[in-house]
């Protein structure tokens, strides 16, 4: 994170380092993402150098969180059980901070930004790790001018669309961290939500994996 971030009242982002109590901050009113960075995990770097090529796009599966759930079926390399151990822990962590009966789960594995453009979802809330890769790229709201989202041309990237009033202030996930993202749908968070995009995927770290993870009710 940037100095820009550090600077920003804390009710629009928590950022808590190697913790996940400052996650529970998601849920004040105006908080709007909350980080908790971890250490990267050389197994899991290890494992997805290999498998990723044979991942294809991903994988999109719902989870019963009320009965016994698997994971799909990884590339067997070394590294795998210490990947399908931290999926589930994440699984696990969000059900509980949502409390929620299911889970719709997306490991994305890209070499293209999948949403290149700044916007905001409409969901509640939404947990993003990056495992391989940049990962996601937010702007604070006093850096963004949110009349400016929305459909525009091709041709007119962020840079070009006035949604960006200042570059500086764009901040960037850190890899593996655990970012909770809150959407427009949040009860009481209409016309609100974080604005943020998908990276560009350079071609030294390619594919992109990434897991997200939707509450289900």
């Amino acid at each position: 994170m940037t100095h820009v971030a550090e600077a920003l009242p804390s009710c629009e982002v928590a950022l808590c380092p190697n913790t996940l109590i400052g996650l529970l901050e998601i849920f004040e009113p105006d908080c709007q993402i909350a980080v908790a960075e971890r250490a990267l995990i050389p197994a899991i770097d290890a494992y997805l150098a290999n498998a990723a090529q044979e991942m294809g796009e991903g994988y999109r599966i719902s989870l019963n969180l009320e009965e016994n759930w698997s994971l799909p079926s990884l590339p067997a390399y070394p590294g795998r059980e210490a990947f399908a151990a931290d999926l589930k822990y994440l699984v696990e962590v969000y059900g509980d901070l949502m409390g929620c009966p299911a889970v719709g789960l997306r490991l994305g594995v890209l070499c293209r930004a999948m949403c290149p453009r700044f916007h905001v979802d409409h969901t509640s809330i939404r947990l993003l790790c990056t495992y391989r890769g940049s990962g996601t790229e937010w702007l604070p709201d006093a850096c963004a001018d949110r009349g400016k989202l929305g459909p525009r041309p091709n041709h007119i990237g962020d840079e070009n669309s006035g949604v960006i009033i200042n570059p500086d202030g764009i901040q960037h996930v850190p890899p593996l961290a655990i970012a909770l993202l809150k959407g427009s749908m949040w009860e009481g968070n209409a016309e609100r939500g974080v604005i943020h995009r998908s990276p560009a995927v350079t071609p030294d770290v390619m594919p992109r994996v990434f897991l997200a993870l939707d509450a289900l009710w």
